[in-house]
């Protein structure tokens, strides 16, 4: 895994912004924010080339081991080798995801919890920052 934060308690009202560079020839990389690695609250998946999902961006939970119905956004503004940042602003009812073009995904916090402990970033990036305020 490119990044994983442990005890990092993301709580309601926070946001988090994650900059980074995709690497070249990256299929995919990924952000999560959950309680475990099989409970993710929120899976933000942009994909340049993986599982016949060719620039989109992807988006789904997971309870439990069980991912649920995955969701697209409508823009993909990545590009290999390019920083972006991507917000998240966390209410309690729904994450606020904002990606580097300025439009946001509204996706629920189907797992309910106020507070959750675990980030992750995998794949094909480099993270270069990283702030919970």
């Amino acid at each position: 895994q490119a990044l994983t934060l442990m005890d990092a308690s993301f709580n309601v009202g926070e946001t988090l912004t994650v900059t980074g560079v995709p690497k070249s020839n990256a299929a995919r990389f990924n952000v999560n924010i959950g309680s475990s690695d099989r409970d993710i609250a929120l899976h933000v998946d942009p994909r340049f080339n993986h599982c016949d999902d060719i620039r989109k961006v992807v988006f789904n939970s997971c309870q439990g081991g069980t991912w649920g119905k995955w969701s697209y956004g409508q823009s993909f503004p990545f590009e290999e080798g390019k920083e972006f940042e991507i917000s998240i602003e966390f209410k309690s009812a729904e994450f606020l995801v904002i990606l580097p073009d300025n439009t946001v995904f509204r996706f629920p916090n189907r797992l309910g919890a106020e507070i959750y402990p675990m980030i992750f970033v995998d794949d094909d990036v480099r993270i270069t920052s990283f702030k919970i305020k």
